[in-house]
């Protein structure tokens, strides 16, 4: 039997970011960490640069991409 993992620092929310998906407790949607990411940003400087997150919700952002990776990338295109 395989579990899926949940995603506790990763929510969608009516009203936020077009219903894209966030980190709790802020508006900073999981494609702008993993644009971050995609652009050579290690873990720790997506901290500097986002300075309200945690290294455990940018853990858990990065995850998040890789499990939906597809819809994630066309939507950091489609905001180009």
């Amino acid at each position: 039997m395989s579990l899926k993992p949940g995603h506790a620092y990763v929510v969608c929310q009516e009203g936020i970011c077009g219903g894209e998906r966030i980190v709790r407790g802020t508006r900073t949607p999981v494609r702008a960490i993993a644009e971050l990411w995609k652009f050579g940003c290690p873990p720790e400087e997506i901290v500097e640069h986002r300075p309200r997150l945690t290294l455990a919700q940018v853990f858990d952002a990065l995850s998040y991409y890789y499990d939906h990776q597809g819809p994630i990338d066309r939507a950091i295109e489609e905001n180009r």
